[in-house]
């Protein structure tokens, strides 16, 4: 079952009045159930005070008239004795001081033959119908100290309490819909732009940007994220475009020359051998640039995929790069390329994925065909330290504009303005590139200059 989803006004509302409720909770929970304890204990700690300071005073030469300040500023009654007479009483008899001698009388008694240093007990004070707090210490010289105090009914302040609550209550109620309401919609508004912005996105409409710029500080970090998702799915979706172009010119060509050369062995050719063997020998090239371009496409899903594992093993990449530069005699013959190899070292034992190495130097060197100069020529720079081996592929073209270079490694990003049929190559091979050297965690980059060539080179750590 779907859970019910309300709006944010919904949202802030609710926790306003939650917020509210709880406050006002506490307000009537200590201002009017809890009030009688408070006060109770309040004139309780009250009483104790006083006893302590009749106990700092009791050796002063003006201790009567210290203690009949103190019953006056504290609002108690005080009397002084020892175990069979008063020795003081202060002037202060205010409402509440206990008056039925009986009752004090037993107290008091019971107290001073408890041999107690202090204590403390209420007594119901029938006169004032009230409870009278009764506290009684100890002090030098066989003299007692007895301090008592009113507890005034507080129901009629309660009452007074109650109906301000009341009046409290409704008005944060009040205010918490008001500003539930303000502050909703102060944050909501800008919510519902970016919702709508972030629509047109789903639609597929990258070009409207989200322009938002609130005082909250969480919404420009979520409307710059959402520029930033926006610019990089544009990107993806004209490389989409691109790749969908480019795949279908590199299909189309291959096979309208396929159909184009097996019509002329069936219609014109049917009689020259010779003539035959040429057109199957077209038709042979088409259909293995058709298996290079249906593979390399696949071993960029796997990569990408994570899919695509290493089987490291050791070898001699200038061995290595000397098998693969034999393959390319064709271009030399017929082509006129040159490749010109350059180390510094006669072996270089590595530890990489023999296959994956090889496809990486491949590449690179059917780039550098496809992009190299008038001269034609191709350099193959390997530089070796006790520590890593850098790995050249140089070439003498045109070069690469500086804002195209954070894009080279995209698939078909290179034929992105105006798709050409690569001599060599599928338009994968820089992404495939790109994803076997970061499999192997190895250092890569491009250094180009304008119409003096670009130098692609990856670094391969070695053993010390």
């Amino acid at each position: 079952m779907l859970k019910k989803k309300n709006s944010l006004n919904l949202h802030i509302l609710k926790y306003f009045l939650i917020f509210s409720i709880l406050i006002l909770s506490f307000l009537w929970a200590f201002q009017v159930i809890f009030l009688g304890s408070f006060y109770k204990k309040e004139k309780t700690n009250e009483i104790k005070n006083v006893a302590k300071k009749i106990v700092n005073i009791q050796n002063t030469d003006n201790f009567n008239e210290l203690i009949n300040d103190l019953s006056f500023d504290k609002e108690v009654c005080i009397e002084i004795t020892d175990r069979n007479s008063l020795i003081y009483e202060s002037t202060f008899f205010g409402k509440g001081c206990m008056r039925d001698e009986r009752d004090k009388l037993l107290y008091k008694n019971e107290f001073i033959n408890s041999n107690l240093d202090e204590e403390s007990f209420e007594i119901d004070n029938n006169h004032f119908d009230s409870t009278t707090l009764f506290y009684a210490i100890k002090l030098k010289n066989d003299r007692y100290a007895f301090i008592n105090t009113s507890i005034n009914p507080i129901d009629s302040t309660t009452k007074i309490l109650q109906k301000q609550l009341i009046i409290v209550t409704l008005i944060v109620l009040i205010l918490s819909f008001i500003l539930s309401y303000f502050i909703s919609k102060h944050l909501s508004l800008p919510i519902i732009k970016l919702n709508k912005q972030a629509k047109n996105i789903a639609e597929g409409d990258f070009n409207h940007e989200f322009d938002d710029q609130s005082n909250i500080l969480e919404l420009n970090e979520l409307s710059d994220t959402l520029n930033y998702a926006r610019l990089e799915l544009g990107k993806t979706e004209d490389l989409r475009r691109d790749l969908m172009a480019n795949v279908s010119h590199d299909l189309k060509t291959p096979l309208t020359m396929i159909k184009a050369y097996a019509e002329m062995i069936q219609d014109l050719h049917a009689d020259n051998y010779e003539k035959q063997k040429e057109d199957i020998n077209i038709i042979t090239s088409e259909v293995d640039r058709l298996s290079i371009l249906v593979q390399d496409i696949l071993d960029l899903s796997k990569m990408q995929s994570n899919i695509d594992t290493l089987n490291q093993t050791e070898f001699d990449l200038i061995s290595l790069c000397e098998e693969i530069l034999k393959k390319y005699k064709l271009y030399q013959e017929v082509e006129n390329y040159k490749f010109v190899f350059k180390h510094n070292i006669d072996k270089l034992t590595i530890k990489a994925d023999k296959k994956k190495i090889e496809q990486v130097i491949y590449n690179l060197i059917n780039n550098a065909i496809n992009y190299t100069g008038d001269n034609n020529t191709v350099y193959i720079d390997i530089f070796s330290t006790p520590i890593s081996a850098t790995i050249k592929i140089i070439d003498t073209g045109k070069g690469i504009k500086e804002s195209d270079i954070p894009y080279i490694w995209d698939k078909y990003y290179k034929n992105k303005k105006k798709h050409k049929r690569n001599l060599i190559g599928t338009g994968l091979g820089l992404s495939i590139v790109k994803n076997i050297l970061e499999l192997h965690n190895y250092k890569y980059g491009v250094e180009t200059k304008i119409n003096k060539g670009t130098t692609f080179y990856f670094e391969i750590p070695l053993k010390k």
